[in-house]
């Protein structure tokens, strides 16, 4: 059975130009020098392609790959699209509703905004402690040491203190808690209002139709982009359910053989039984590796943009000797 290369990308962007040159994103140049890469050594397969080689009706060549494009940037209109146009690609884009139809600004964004804004991290990680400490009358929360020693652990791309206060403000406080604490970071650092910030940084419902006639697959992220697995079954369904029902509008049918992009990569038995059943074709995950075995379709990984090189020159790595044979294409 082929293997499949399913990348991940989030902000694609002119950095120097943007509001927020310190935001984590790849830049026009590193994204355009990647497709050549990928052009080079890779055959971009569509999702309906995958669709149908998970359920033995097509053979994926053994260079296959899928482009993703997670949380419903207005990079992914601006840059991204005619980029792919132009070069006859196809990819997966996967925006959650609340940030297109709600035009609301979401806190995992708000976090990455905060950190772009912020030019030390170690001092954010300490103004954050204050804050939590400053609220410890009214909530039965950890103690900041607790905190730190179970949140402050570096990733692959980030530092410790980065991992601290996105994990803090992500899950690790009651919810209620996390968000208020995000909104005063955000009106600390940032200083624009939320209306505004989510009009630059989303798409629209037109925006989406569109990619959608295009030949793009616009799927599904969540509803609230919530943490799929911290929820207990019926408020599982509630958000997937949400997430159909904004489809639907989206494409003006209900969603056939759609695609499930874990928010965070967060999921468990409960979600797959959820989606299993809802009629879900491919679920997308965080874990990093090669899509090996799409008998498992609902449980594909998947590698960052960073995985990959910027230029069509660069020596391939393993990630891609490793499902060519070596072959440098």
């Amino acid at each position: 059975m082929s293997a499949l290369t399913i990348v991940m990308y989030h902000y694609v962007r002119d950095l120097a130009r943007s509001r927020y040159p310190g935001l984590k994103a790849l830049t026009v140049d590193a994204f355009e020098g990647q497709l050549d890469y990928v052009a080079r050594h890779y055959r971009v397969c569509s999702v309906r392609e995958v669709v149908a080689a998970s359920r033995g009706e097509y053979r994926l060549p053994p260079n296959a790959c899928l482009l993703t494009f997670d949380d419903g940037f207005l990079d992914h209109f601006r840059t991204v699209l005619p980029r792919l146009v132009a070069r006859g690609f196809t990819a997966g884009f996967y925006p959650p509703a609340a940030a297109i139809e709600g035009r609301r600004l979401l806190d995992t964004h708000k976090i990455q905004l905060i950190l772009a804004a912020c030019d030390d991290t170690g001092k954010l990680a300490r103004r954050l402690l204050d804050l939590i400490d400053a609220r410890r009358d009214d909530d039965a929360m950890p103690s900041g040491e607790a905190l730190w020693r179970r949140h402050a652990v570096a990733s692959r791309f980030d530092g410790p203190e980065v991992i601290f206060v996105k994990r803090v403000l992500q899950r690790g406080l009651p919810e209620a808690t996390r968000s208020a604490l995000a909104q005063r970071l955000l009106e600390e650092y940032v200083g624009v209002d939320e209306a505004t910030l989510a009009h630059e940084l989303y798409m629209d419902t037109e925006q989406l139709r569109c990619m959608a006639r295009l030949g793009m697959d616009v799927g599904a992220h969540g509803a609230a982009h919530v943490w799929l697995d911290s929820l207990a079954r019926p408020a599982q369904a509630a958000e997937i359910d949400a997430t159909l029902a904004f489809l639907a509008r989206i494409h003006g049918r209900p969603p056939v053989d759609w695609v499930m992009c874990y928010p965070f990569g967060g999921y468990d038995a409960t979600t797959l039984e959820l989606v299993m059943e809802r009629g879900c074709a491919l679920g997308l995950t965080t874990r990093v590796d090669v899509a090996r075995d799409l008998r498992r379709p609902l449980e594909l990984p998947r590698l960052d943009t960073n995985d990959l090189p910027t230029s069509a020159a660069a020596t391939p790595v393993a990630w891609t000797t490793t499902v060519l044979g070596g072959s440098n294409g």
